[in-house]
C-alpha cells in the first residue's frame, strides 16, 4: 500500500513507538539485578514500564523509590549497563515502520523523532541502527526546558522541520505523548502496541486515533487528508 496522505509532517516517540527497545533494558536491568545478587525478572514486566523510564526500571527491580538510599548510584549504574548493551543492541524497528518511514520520504513528508530518551542513549541507538543520518531531526530533554507532556519538544521539531502543526501527527505509547501532542495542536496517534502497563487504556487517552498494529500505520495516514 502506498502512501497518499496530505499530512505535512509525522513525528514519533522512541521507544516503544518507532522501535521495540525493550530488549536492551531487559537485558540491562536483569544484568545489574544479577550483579546486585537479586533474581531477574520477568521480560514482559520489565517490557511493560520501559515507557516510564530508567528511575521506573530501578523501582521495579529494587522496590525502592527516588527518595530511597542508592537509588541515586543504582539508576547511574542501570544507565551504564543500558548504554554498554547498545553496542549490541537487539533493538529493532517495529514491523512496517521502515517501510513507513521510505514511504515518507519517497512522498517528500518531513519526519522526526521526539523523545524524553536523553541524547546520549537516543544518539547511540539511532547510530547502532543505521538511522541517525537518515532521522531529519531528533529532539532529546537536552534540548528543551520543559518535557512532554509540555509541548516544547513538539514545537522545536516542527521549527527544525519548518511544518505547521495543522496537518501534522504525533505517534506514541504514552498519555504524556498524547497530551503533548494535544497541547501543541497537533494529530494525536496512540500506539496501543508498545510498553502499556497493566489496566492503561489508550482509550482514556486524548488521542484522535488508536493505532492497534504498526503496520497499520500507512493505512491509517491515509485517512487523514486534508483540502
Amino acid at each position: 500500500m502506498s502512501l497518499d496522505t496530505s499530512i505535512e509532517c509525522v513525528l514519533f516517540d522512541l521507544d516503544g513507538t518507532l522501535i521495540d527497545t525493550a530488549p536492551d533494558f531487559v537485558i540491562a536491568l536483569n544484568l545489574l539485578l544479577v550483579q546486585r545478587g537479586k533474581q531477574p525478572l520477568d521480560a514482559q514486566l520489565i517490557s511493560r514500564t520501559v515507557s516510564d523510564g530508567a528511575k521506573a526500571l530501578v523501582s521495579l527491580g529494587f522496590g525502592i523509590d527516588e527518595s530511597s538510599e542508592g537509588f541515586t548510584l543504582l539508576h547511574e549504574q542501570l544507565l551504564a549497563c543500558y548504554l554498554k548493551q547498545i553496542e549490541t543492541t537487539q533493538s529493532t524497528l517495529y514491523p512496517g515502520m521502515d517501510y513507513l518511514l521510505d514511504s515518507l520520504e519517497q512522498a517528500g513528508i518531513a519526519w522526526g523523532i521526539v523523545t524524553n530518551k536523553p541524547r546520549l542513549y537516543a544518539t547511540a541507538l539511532l547510530t547502532r541502527l543505521s538511522l541517525l543520518s537518515r532521522c531529519p531531526v531528533l529532539v532529546c530533554p537536552d534540548d528543551v526546558k520543559e518535557k512532554k507532556p509540555h509541548p516544547e519538544s513538539l514545537f522545536l521539531a516542527l521549527s527544525t522541520l519548518r511544518c505547521n502543526p495543522e496537518r501534522c501527527v504525533y505517534i506514541g505509547d504514552h498519555i504524556r505523548d498524547m497530551q503533548a501532542a494535544k497541547n501543541a495542536d497537533l494529530i494525536a496517534i496512540a500506539a496501543s502496541y508498545g510498553y502499556l502497563a497493566d489496566g492503561v487504556d489508550p482509550a482514556e487517552w486524548p488521542a484522535d486515533f488508536i493505532l492497534s498494529q504498526p503496520e497499520q500505520s500507512v493505512a491509517l495516514l491515509n485517512l487523514l487528508k486534508f483540502r
